[in-house]
């Protein structure tokens, strides 16, 4: 193939390719749907541009100082999304990742992004059914399945599952049972178990064990979740001196009970929640992390799996390192603070480079529906990128490079290595 064939026959393969999104925030309309007060659905115009990226971004703008953070959270949804689209996409030029991925949305919906107020966009959200619009959003985003986060802990989310066993039916959606809190806080967690049936005690006496593996198989079951899921911060390690019960938890439970469902624990590792408590869910931010917690679970658990992401930039080098050593382990993704073209491609190019195709480059994070029209049609163009410039260096060493081999590569990075490493 010559160069120019390459390139059109990636590009080609690429857009084409259904994804599978392993890692989002959306949930089908029988979770409720914006504007319903509590709906978990969350969709349309204001949404978009009042996501926690944009409001971080906004006070670069307009500080504290001038809008104090208390009177922005009270504010009316309308009025916050107003205010950032007056200062970010009027006033200013919407250079950001973030504010090109509103844009990019508003074009490939086929809207204006040049409107000086979102009136007309509002109308025509207004127009749109929730049901039929994720139709709409995953057949522009050429995506077969959204994989949604359900964190047990919340209480509104757990509340849906318990009143509505049928809540997480919708065939285009796939659950996650999300249990940050069991390794984050375990004697808060386990307060809270006891507190729903389950007789665990913080120090592991009496029936702990087997009763918090009841709890992960009840909501297992419950939700048909196809992986468990934690986000961890940086400080996280296996062993933990510091988190005995942490330990015991990962040890005694939740190992064993992956094991024998057969299902991956996927940790994004690196979120330091909060430090900023005024911007609420725009506070957080990242910090490097050790890779030994990662090396050591693959170690000491080679039945069990590992799907790994991780927020710093300068873990990503050693985290590729580490998959090459465990077949257990399965890296994916370039997550949030990384979800910048220029980092995506430095990922992903170094990811090929010491992993050929057997990793997942991009999942979409979103959390906001809207979000995976911009983030898929950003992500694809640049993992092509990388891969015409990984094929013109094979081709160069006399390789016979054809186009079955292209559409092959792009089905195992946008969806197969997932499918298969989960089962699904």
């Amino acid at each position: 193939m010559d160069p120019k064939s390459i390139e059109q026959t990636v590009f080609e393969a690429i857009e084409s390719q259904p994804v599978t999104d392993l890692h989002t925030h959306c949930y089908p309309p029988s979770f409720g749907a914006a504007p319903k007060p509590g709906g978990l659905l969350l969709w349309g115009i204001d949404e978009l541009v009042t996501y926690h990226y944009l409001i971080a971004e906004v006070y670069r703008v307009v500080p504290a100082s001038d809008l104090p953070y208390d009177r922005y959270w009270s504010m009316a949804r309308c009025e916050q999304a107003d205010h950032i689209w007056k200062h970010l996409f009027v006033e200013r030029t919407p250079v950001s990742e973030a504010c090109r991925g509103v844009l990019s949305t508003i074009r490939l919906l086929g809207l204006d992004p040049n409107v000086k107020t979102l009136d007309p966009l509002r109308k025509w959200f207004a127009e749109q059914d929730p049901d039929r619009y994720v139709d709409m959003v995953m057949k522009l985003a050429n995506v077969d399945s959204i994989t949604m986060t359900n964190a047990v802990f919340d209480d509104a989310e757990r509340a849906m599952w318990l009143e509505n066993p049928r809540v997480g039916d919708d065939p285009r959606f796939r659950a996650v049972l999300r249990i940050d809190p069991l390794l984050r806080d375990w004697p808060s967690a386990a307060r809270r178990l006891a507190a729903w049936g389950y007789e665990v005690a913080e120090d592991f006496t009496g029936r702990t064990v087997d009763e918090v593996r009841r709890f992960l198989g009840d909501w297992i079951d419950r939700m048909k979740a196809i992986y468990v899921a934690m986000s961890l911060p940086p400080d996280f390690r296996h062993p933990d001196p510091d988190n005995p019960g942490g330990d015991r938890f990962i040890t005694d439970c939740l190992m064993p009970v992956c094991a024998d469902r057969g299902l991956p624990w996927a940790l994004m590792i690196g979120s330091r929640l909060r430090v900023n408590p005024a911007l609420q869910d725009a506070g957080d931010m990242s910090g490097k992390a050790d890779i030994l917690g990662v090396v050591n679970l693959c170690a000491r658990f080679p039945d069990n799996r590992f799907l790994v992401t991780m927020l710093s930039r300068e873990n990503q080098h050693e985290l590729c390192v580490a998959a090459r050593k465990f077949g257990n382990l399965m890296i994916f993704g370039c997550w949030w603070f990384l979800n910048n073209p220029s980092i995506v491609d430095e990922i992903t190019r170094m990811r090929l480079e010491l992993l050929g195709t057997s990793f997942v480059p991009q999942h979409s994070d979103a959390r906001i529906l809207d979000q995976l029209v911009y983030k898929w049609h950003h992500s694809r163009k640049v993992i092509a990128r990388a891969l015409v410039d990984k094929y013109h260096d094979l081709v160069a060493t006399g390789f016979e490079l054809k186009k079955k081999h292209i559409r092959r590569d792009a089905a195992l990075l946008l969806r197969d290595n997932f499918r298969s490493f989960t089962g699904i």
